[in-house]
């Protein structure tokens, strides 16, 4: 296991659409466990695997109640709204105020290729929405109602709510 460098706004690998995981292989594998590694290491919520320079569809989350795999997600649905801080691990020190869906539910598979369906709502599905926007290459600030502001390391540790 090893902690994988996290790629900054700018880096022209956050601008590319994702190639979906088609097989699992030990290097899928072992990218998982370092992006979770990455993601607690750098005390995030989630992180997409472009982030870490790789252009295939794999997310992971942990809004604390465990880690999350998702390969090729899909948001099938989504409803309401919510309106809060968001941050990045691609965009340190940064955030600003995006509006999500409040409630969604995705397919997706787990790390044995199964698939299923999963609902989530405040934090996930906003976690969820984020990272699978990196996905498709695109990154938070599109959505910044707003300007972007400045947090300190304690109101990141404390705020981030996002990847």
């Amino acid at each position: 296991m090893a902690l994988r460098q996290i790629r900054i706004m700018g880096d022209e690998k956050l601008e590319k659409v994702c190639r979906p995981v088609t097989e699992m292989t030990p290097r899928t594998k072992e990218l998982i466990r370092d992006m979770l590694d990455t993601l607690y290491d750098a005390n995030g919520v989630g992180l997409a695997a472009p982030q870490v320079g790789i252009l295939r569809r794999i997310v992971v989350i942990d809004i604390g109640d465990g880690p999350l795999v998702l390969i090729n997600p899909v948001i099938l649905e989504s409803s309401g709204e919510q309106t809060g801080q968001e941050g990045c691990l691609s965009l340190p020190g940064q955030a600003g105020i995006v509006t999500r869906p409040n409630y969604v539910k995705i397919k997706a598979l787990n790390e044995d290729m199964e698939e299923f369906e999963l609902e989530g709502t405040e934090l996930l599905a906003r976690a969820i929405c984020h990272e699978c926007d990196h996905l498709d290459g695109i990154m938070y600030v599109r959505h910044v109602e707003g300007e972007l502001f400045e947090v300190t390391a304690d109101e990141d540790e404390e705020k981030q709510e996002e990847s």
